[in-house]
């Protein structure tokens, strides 16, 4: 397929016709950018790894010691990770009016540092650990040398969703809320083959909303949309910004 600058403008167009009623849903691929490793490919995180094993509550019940370095070392690699060129441009079209606001499938927290304010985190977010028992929270780095909380001594955990676990309900809640009515859907660096947020693009078009979808590999959603890019996510934004300025 050749990707003429018709399909940029055509993008750009449909940014414009939505005047401010865009939503965004990032995935893996939005922050292999920045430098992390995503999950299924051949260097992804569960590469060789029983997910259920790392990341399940039934591991973090057990206090399974590959738990606790697995989240470590994700809480580690955060460190010297920034956020890329597309987190930057998904900010500057909050600001701008162009975006009402992201849905993300991320745990790292690159859009909030990027400077988004209306972000839906499904999975949770790595920023932070939190009591099991009292509830109180804590930088994310407290967990690299400690499990207890310092107030009450019970368990700390990630602030991420397990496996076994319902996803939280206000980031659903606003998950739904900002697809609800959107004119323009796009969909950055997911496989789509994750619930429930695979649901939202599809809500999208039944509420008469366009869809474009930007992924290196093809999703089961590409038949579905009015645009596909298989391109990297940082290259297709700064053309899309450069047009739309």
């Amino acid at each position: 397929m050749i990707f003429s600058m018709d399909k940029y403008e055509k993008l750009v167009e449909m940014i414009r016709d939505a005047a401010g009623n865009t939503v965004v849903l990032t995935g893996a691929g939005m922050s292999t950018e920045s430098g992390l490793p995503d999950f299924r490919s051949q260097k992804g995180i569960w590469q060789g790894a029983d997910p259920m094993q790392l990341a399940s509550v039934e591991a973090m019940e057990r206090g399974s010691d590959a738990f606790f370095e697995f989240y470590r070392a994700r809480i580690k690699a955060l460190i010297d990770v920034s956020p890329n060129a597309g987190h930057a441009i998904l900010a500057n079209w909050e600001e701008k009016g162009h975006l009402r606001g992201v849905i993300t499938q991320n745990v790292d927290g690159l859009h909030q540092r990027a400077g988004s304010k209306t972000v839906a985190e499904l999975h949770g977010n790595l920023r932070e650990v939190v009591c099991k028992s009292c509830g109180s929270s804590y930088e994310s780095s407290l967990f690299l040398n400690a499990t207890k909380c310092p107030s009450c001594g019970g368990g700390l955990r990630p602030s991420v969703v397990l496996f076994g676990e319902m996803l939280p309900v206000d980031p659903l809640t606003l998950a739904q809320d900002l697809t609800n009515g959107c004119d323009l859907f796009i969909v950055l660096g997911s496989s789509l083959q994750v619930s429930p947020a695979n649901w939202f693009p599809r809500e999208a078009i039944s509420g008469g909303a366009d869809l474009a979808i930007v992924n290196l590999m093809e999703t089961p959603l590409d038949d579905m949309a009015d645009l596909v890019f298989h391109e990297s996510i940082g290259g297709l934004l700064q053309k899309v910004q450069s047009l739309l300025q």
